[in-house]
């Protein structure tokens, strides 16, 4: 390795060679899930992540969890259907369905500290938090549960996708910004306002109905910009 090259090595730490790489794959839509984990992974031990993971543990209910480092097996989508249809569990299984998902798809963390627990958990319950919050699931409504994320949780990957959209948005839609930061900002405030998703154990849960966890956490449907 030459000197130069040396320097650049020491100048950029392999977690930002790491976010640097995934943004590339976002940005030439290439391998994009595969480029999510890499921006995630390269954010794991910056000081934005301890941030967030002391943030979180301000909250009892939360330090408990993390304690515990809860996690769930993936459930069996026709499983799930089987459930009332007030239920948590049958929401979850007809959106895994409908948008064609597997609830186990996401790359797997080995989980040894908080940010990893951290992540694994947000990783198996994102398709749990959008049918709590009603945000969709295409590009806006992605943007808007990372806003909603972001209060909640201050997970630094949640800022980084929304300024990669920001700044893609500038280029493809100027016009639309205006509404862009309307949104973001009401899921923001929305977050900020109802109590912790990432206290809740739902599935040991699952025959709930959405509306009572929706009632339980603080989303009265005035707050909310979904149904």
């Amino acid at each position: 390795m030459s000197n130069k090259q040396s320097q650049r090595s020491r100048s950029f730490p392999s977690g930002m060679l790491l976010v640097l790489r995934g943004l590339v794959s976002l940005m030439r839509k290439v391998n994009v899930i595969e480029g999510l984990y890499d921006i995630e992974e390269g954010l794991q031990h910056t000081q934005a992540t301890r941030f967030a993971i002391e943030f979180l543990k301000t909250n009892p209910a939360i330090a408990q969890i993390m304690a515990e480092r809860y996690l769930a097996p993936a459930p069996e989508c026709d499983r799930l259907l089987q459930y009332p249809h007030n239920s948590l569990a049958y929401a979850y299984g007809t959106h895994l369905k409908q948008a064609n998902l597997n609830p186990n798809f996401f790359r797997q963390v080995e989980v040894v500290d908080d940010a990893s627990y951290l992540f694994q958990r947000l990783r198996q319950t994102h398709d749990i938090w959008h049918v709590i919050t009603g945000f969709g699931i295409d590009s806006l409504g992605e943007m808007e549960l990372k806003a909603f994320e972001y209060a909640q949780t201050r997970r630094p990957m949640a800022v980084v996708l929304i300024g990669l959209v920001i700044l893609s948005e500038v280029f493809k839609a100027p016009t639309e910004l205006g509404t862009f930061f309307d949104r973001i900002t009401a899921a923001y405030q929305f977050g900020a306002r109802v109590k912790p998703l990432f206290a809740q154990k739902w599935e040991e849960h699952w025959e709930k109905p959405v509306a009572e966890w929706r009632q339980e956490l603080g989303m009265q449907p005035e707050l909310q910009g979904v149904t």
